[in-house]
């Protein structure tokens, strides 16, 4: 399971609307890719269209799909949304990760 913060909720709500997403059917597709500072970075974008194998959850009103491959290095993260002066945009809390780059973008495990 992925949970979504407060903060994250109010700023997922407002670009699905902004990019022509409705928070109500649609959902955020977060997965995980080779690549990044430390090995595995993540990736985060809207969809319509769930595929074969995908797990759906939903925290906060926020529906939530992840492939397979990627829940296996997800479970138990909260997505955050930071916007203070140290940095804006969303942070993954990834109870998973041994390691983490200087700006949360990638992870290792």
């Amino acid at each position: 399971m992925i949970k979504v913060s407060d903060n994250a909720k109010s700023k997922i709500k407002f670009l699905m609307n902004e990019d022509g997403f409705d928070p109500k059917s649609d959902f955020v597709r977060v997965g995980v890719k080779s690549g990044g500072c430390s090995g595995l970075s993540y990736d985060l974008k809207f969809d319509k269209d769930q595929k074969d194998g995908d797990k759906e959850f939903e925290s906060n009103g926020i529906k939530i799909v992840v492939d397979t491959k990627s829940f296996l290095y997800l479970i138990g993260t909260t997505l955050e949304y930071s916007g203070g002066l140290n940095g804006t945009g969303f942070v993954f809390n990834n109870p998973n990760a041994n390691r983490t780059c200087g700006c949360g973008e990638s992870f290792s495990l």
